[in-house]
C-alpha cells in the first residue's frame, strides 16, 4: 500500500480515518522536509547568536522571564515533557492516539515549528510500525493545546512511557509495554530532544481535533443511517410521504433539509405498503417525529457540515508557539494553540448528534406503543407472556437522557491556570470527548430504532392483507440486510447482542451500503 504523503496542507477526514482505523502508512513530503530543515536552521542560528526566544532560551508559562543557560537547553526540553506528563483517567482509544500522531506530524510538516527532521521522523516511524503511546484522557484545559496528552505522546517517543501491545481500534485497556522495548524491537532510536523541540511537540490541539475529526467522519455515515432508520419507521407506522415532497422543501431551502427529504423519497419510492393506505387513511398529518424528519435531520446535517469545515482548517494548521517564519528570519509569539475553534465546534456537534437520537427515540416510542402505532403492543404478538421490545425503548430513553446532560457546553466554562498567565481556557478537550460519547450514544439509539423498525415492518407487510407487501426500494434493501443477521422476534430473548450487531451495521457502513446498492448514493 502506498504511503500517504503529509505536507501540512491537504490532509482530509477520510485520510485521517484510514490512518486511525486501517493503519494506513504515512511519509513526509519532500517539500515538508525542506520546510522543516529550513526552520530548524534558523533556530540553530539564533541559538549560536544568543537570541532570547520564549520556551527555547527561557522557562515556560509563568517562568517565561527566567533565562536558561545554553548548556541546559536540552535538559529544559526534557524537563518540560517530564513535568507535563501528568494525565489522569482512562486511556485514550488507540484510534484517537493514532489520529493525534498523524495530526502532529502534519502540523510539524508545515515548517513553522523549528524541530529537527529526525524528531518528526520518529513519530512517523512509530505510527507506521503501530507503536501507539498509552495516553491518559484527562488533564487538558484546551488553551496551550492538549499539553498533558501530547507530553505523554512525547514521553513514549523518548522511551520513557508505555505503549499498547497489539494495538487495534477500540483498545483502551491493558498494562502495555515499555516504549523503550518497543522502539528497540523496531530499531527506532528514542528521541533526544533539542532546544525548542519539547515545546513544539506539546503545543497543539491534536487530541481535541482527533476526537472531533473522527466523530465528524463517523457522523457523516450516521446521518445516512438515521435517514434509513427514519424511513423504515415511517413505513412500519404506515406514515405519509407527502411531507417529503420537493415542493415543500424548495420554499424553505435549507441544504440539509432538501437532501434528507430526497433520501426519504428515494428510499420509500415504490412502496406497496405506502400505496395500500394512500387514499384510505383517516389521519390528516403524522406526528412531528415522522413528518419533520427532513427539518430535524437536515439541521443536524448542516451542523455537521459546519463542524467538518472547522476541523478541515484545524487539521492543516500550525498551532504551536512560538512560530518560526524562516524566510523572514523571525519568530512570533501568539496563541494558535488555543482550542476555541474546536471547543465551540465540538459542543455544536454534540448537540446536533443528540438531536438525531432524540427524534429517533420518539419514533421508537411510537413503534412500540400499540395505541399510537396500530401495531401489536411492544411489537409482540404474544403480549403479556412476552414483553417484546418494551425495554429496548427504555434503553433508548436512558441514552438520550444521558446525552442531554452531556450536551451542556464545555466551551462556556473556563478556569485560569499557570498563575493566571493562562487566564482563559477553551475546555475543548472536554467538549471533544463529550461529543465522542454523544456520537456513540446516538449510533446506539439509531441501532435500536432500526431493530424496532424492522420488527414493525414485519407486521406492516401483512396489515389488512394476506399477501405480504414490499416496502420501498431503499427500505426493503435495509430490511433485508437486517434480516440476514437478526431474526424476527417471535418470543422473548436476550437482545443485547442483537443491539450490538445492529450497532456494528451502523458503524461499519454495511447498512448504508446495502441501501445505496439499491437506490444509488444517499446524499
Amino acid at each position: 500500500m502506498k504511503s500517504l504523503s503529509l505536507d501540512g496542507e491537504r490532509l482530509t477526514l477520510g485520510q485521517l480515518a484510514d490512518i486511525a482505523y486501517n493503519r494506513s502508512k504515512v511519509e513526509l513530503s519532500s517539500i515538508a522536509k525542506q520546510k522543516i530543515d529550513r526552520a530548524r536552521g534558523v533556530v540553530d542560528a539564533w541559538l549560536k547568536s544568543g537570541e532570547t526566544i520564549y520556551g527555547v532560551t527561557t522557562g515556560f508559562g509563568e517562568f517565561s522571564n527566567v533565562s536558561v543557560s545554553a548548556e541546559k537547553l536540552d535538559e529544559l526540553q526534557e524537563n518540560l515533557i517530564l513535568s507535563h506528563a501528568v494525565g489522569a483517567g482512562e486511556l485514550l482509544p488507540v484510534e484517537i492516539v493514532r489520529a493525534m500522531m498523524a495530526l502532529r506530524v502534519n502540523a510539524l510538516a508545515k515548517g513553522y515549528s523549528g524541530v529537527r527532521l529526525e524528531t518528526v521522523k520518529t513519530i512517523v516511524d512509530m505510527l507506521n510500525r503501530n507503536i501507539v503511546p498509552m495516553i491518559p484522557s484527562q488533564g487538558s484545559v484546551g488553551a496551550s493545546g492538549d499539553l498533558v496528552q501530547l507530553a505523554h505522546l512525547v514521553l513514549a517517543m523518548m522511551g520513557k512511557g508505555k505503549v499498547f501491545s497489539g494495538a487495534g481500534p477500540g483498545n483502551s485497556n491493558g498494562s502495555g509495554i515499555s516504549s523503550r522495548s518497543a522502539l528497540r524491537a523496531n530499531r527506532i532510536r528514542p528521541a533526544e530532544l533539542k532546544a525548542k523541540e519539547g515545546l513544539a511537540l506539546i503545543n497543539g490541539t491534536q487530541m481535541m481535533t482527533a476526537f472531533t475529526a473522527l466523530a465528524v467522519h463517523r457522523a457523516k455515515n450516521l446521518l445516512k443511517a438515521a435517514d434509513i432508520a427514519g424511513a423504515l419507521s415511517v413505513e412500519a407506522l404506515r406514515g405519509s410521504d407527502t411531507p417529503y415532497d420537493a415542493r415543500i422543501q424548495n420554499v424553505r431551502p435549507h441544504r440539509g433539509q432538501k437532501l434528507v427529504a430526497s433520501n426519504l423519497r428515494r428510499m420509500i419510492h415504490g412502496s406497496e405498503i405506502r400505496e395500500s393506505h394512500r387514499y384510505n387513511d383517516s389521519r390528516v398529518q403524522d406526528a412531528y417525529s415522522m413528518r419533520c424528519i427532513p427539518q430535524v435531520h437536515g439541521a443536524s446535517r448542516d451542523a455537521v457540515g459546519y463542524v467538518a469545515g472547522v476541523v478541515d482548517v484545524e487539521m492543516n494548521s500550525a498551532n504551536d508557539n512560538p512560530l518560526i517564519f524562516a524566510r523572514q528570519g523571525i519568530h512570533l509569539e501568539g496563541g494558535n494553540f488555543h482550542g476555541q475553534p474546536i471547543a465551540l465546534s465540538a459542543d455544536f456537534l454534540a448537540i446536533a448528534l443528540s438531536e438525531l437520537a432524540n427524534i429517533s427515540e420518539r419514533r421508537i416510542e411510537r413503534l412500540v406503543n400499540g395505541s399510537l402505532s396500530g401495531l401489536p403492543r411492544f411489537l409482540t404478538e404474544k403480549g403479556g407472556l412476552h414483553s417484546g421490545l418494551m425495554i429496548a425503548q427504555y434503553t433508548a430513553a436512558s441514552i438520550v437522557s444521558e446525552n442531554k446532560v452531556l450536551c451542556h457546553p464545555a466551551s462556556v466554562d473556563s478556569i485560569p491556570t499557570s498563575a493566571n498567565q493562562e487566564d482563559h481556557n477553551s475546555m475543548g478537550s472536554i467538549g471533544a470527548q463529550k461529543a465522542w460519547r454523544v456520537l456513540r450514544n446516538a449510533e446506539t439509539v439509531i441501532a435500536i430504532e432500526l431493530l424496532c423498525g424492522a420488527q414493525g415492518l414485519d407486521f406492516a407487510r401483512t396489515y389488512n392483507t394476506d399477501a405480504p407487501m414490499k416496502a420501498g426500494r431503499g427500505t426493503e434493501a435495509a430490511f433485508r440486510h437486517i434480516r440476514k443477521s437478526i431474526d424476527h422476534l417471535d418470543r422473548d430473548r436476550v437482545l443485547h447482542g442483537e443491539i450490538q450487531k445492529m450497532y456494528s451495521m451502523v458503524f461499519d457502513t454495511t447498512l448504508v451500503e446495502s441501501v445505496e446498492r439499491a437506490i444509488g448514493t444517499l446524499d
